[in-house]
């Protein structure tokens, strides 16, 4: 019985270890999904949009879309940091919620997304973040600024936002870190040890001045209501936390609620 029970046991540590090995080795798979495009392929758009190559370093290069409203008369610009699938084709439908309202917004890609090109660590995120921060600070004052994230997008967004002062912090269906978020899906593992990407949002969200908005549904099945409601802990009295019913992780779009909500934040 004994050697039965040991022979098991050495199973479930060899199981163990290569589910923990293959967790740690495949997490820019698991976090990154990007879907590259030749440098010479063509963005059509039915907004009118402007396409920016932002060099990083000698090796390095940000492709950033600048999509503008139609009417002449700027209200601002958003910073819009996108989700982890794809490129700028994916998100760009969601540029009209601004254009319409008289702001611009640029959204980059990241580095192995669509044309930018080059490695891509946490550090270097954050670094292209407040490169695209400076070169909007040098059109617009940081009151006629908003830095907006989507999924993934949101570390970034909140980490630029506690660098520099802007007009508003939107994120939507955020994080609570990356860790955090692994080890909810793998919790018998050491995440906080093992991940190679922390993005501490709440660590962020903490030094953020302007005023922060959180749009997150209730049935998030890739990032659970539960995991971003832990963001509440950190957020100013004078924020809010916009808990969208029934909504999932990719259709916030949909909701009215949502539509009103922002449209009242981008007239103010």
């Amino acid at each position: 019985m004994r050697k039965k029970i040991f022979r098991w046991a050495k199973i479930i540590i060899f199981l163990y270890c290569i589910v923990g090995i293959a967790l740690y080795y495949l997490q820019d798979y698991f976090l990154f999904r990007p879907t590259a495009l030749p440098r010479n392929y063509q963005y059509h758009f039915d907004v009118p949009f402007s396409e920016v190559e932002i060099p990083f370093n000698k090796t390095d290069t940000l492709n950033m879309v600048k999509f503008t409203p139609v009417d002449s008369v700027r209200k601002g610009v958003v910073i819009y940091f996108h989700g982890n699938k794809e490129n700028i084709n994916r998100f760009a439908k969601f540029s009209s919620n601004f254009t319409r309202l008289g702001y611009e917004v640029w959204m980059a890609d990241y580095p192995g997304y669509g044309k930018s090109v080059g490695n891509r660590t946490e550090k270097i995120l954050y670094e292209q973040s407040l490169q695209i921060f400076k070169m909007a600070s040098s059109k617009y004052a940081k009151d006629s600024i908003v830095i907006y994230g989507k999924s993934l997008g949101t570390g970034i967004a909140a980490y630029l936002a506690s660098r520099y002062d802007c007009k508003q912090l939107i994120l939507e269906t955020p994080y609570f870190s990356i860790p955090d978020l692994l080890g909810y899906y793998a919790f018998i593992y050491p995440m906080q040890r093992m991940s190679k990407y922390k993005i501490p949002t709440y660590k962020y969200l903490e030094s953020v001045k302007a005023p922060i908005v959180i749009f997150h549904g209730t049935n998030d099945g890739l990032i659970p209501y539960r995991c971003a409601k832990k963001l509440k802990e950190v957020l100013k009295p004078t924020d809010q936390f916009i808990t969208i019913e029934k909504g999932s992780h990719n259709d916030i779009n949909d909701f009215p609620l949502y539509h009103q909500k922002l449209d009242s934040l981008l007239k103010l």
